[in-house]
């Protein structure tokens, strides 16, 4: 089943609590929250208060992706806060299977992320312990970014590296009608878009389409 997780990061912040309503009248699957600490990405946008907020708007899956340094110092208060997921970055991970299990611990399922320049088989030892790998198609920090065409087969070949495992293929960065199927026939299940559902005339029907793109 593809589903397909509006960033919020492309939203209006002004208006953050009725934006995360509108998504889940659209149609989504989750809400996809980036959080950024201005050290490991060059841009700062919220923490755990964001989430706990959001949370009272919508009953849809807060998929958290944590783009910040020392992640095992937060997994409580982001879970606390009603994180659903939360994806961490390989890259900035020192312990990175304890952090993962530090995350389920905390009753949230447990993703890694890797960055463009990151091979998949730097994960290749966590894959039994992860629901969710995020694959970012562009180098994180900022919305609007063009794809890299290269993640398509970086996700290839980790769909062969799962090899049937139950785990979700995210992918965030520059996704839209395009290159959706593209993207999904390369084995990716979960696809990340923003400024293509939020600057789209239609949000609807360009989240109906970006799942139907077989």
């Amino acid at each position: 089943m593809i589903k397909i997780a509006p960033s919020i990061l492309s939203a209006d912040f002004a208006n953050m609590g009725r934006a995360v309503e509108q998504v889940e009248e659209w149609g989504a699957d989750y809400i996809h929250c980036d959080v950024m600490d201005g050290r490991f990405v060059p841009n700062i946008t919220f923490g755990p208060q964001m989430i706990r907020e959001l949370r009272k708007h919508t009953r849809l899956p807060l998929d958290v992706h944590l783009m910040i340094v020392e992640p095992e110092r937060y997994i409580e208060e982001f879970a606390g806060a009603g994180a659903d997921i939360i994806t961490i970055h390989q890259e900035a991970a020192v312990h990175l299977h304890r952090t993962l299990m530090q995350i389920r611990d905390a009753g949230c399922k447990c993703g890694v992320v890797l960055n463009p320049a990151t091979p998949v088989c730097m994960i290749e030892d966590v894959l039994d312990d992860v629901d969710m790998v995020l694959l970012m198609s562009v180098n994180p920090g900022f919305g609007g970014q063009k794809f890299i065409p290269r993640t398509l087969e970086k996700a290839r070949s980790l769909r062969q590296m799962l090899a049937g495992r139950p785990v979700d293929i995210e992918i965030d960065g520059g996704v839209g009608e395009a290159n959706a199927k593209a993207v999904i026939d390369a084995g990716v299940n979960v696809l990340v878009a923003g400024s293509a559902v939020f600057g789209s005339p239609d949000p609807r029907a360009c989240i109906e389409a970006l799942r139907c793109s077989r």
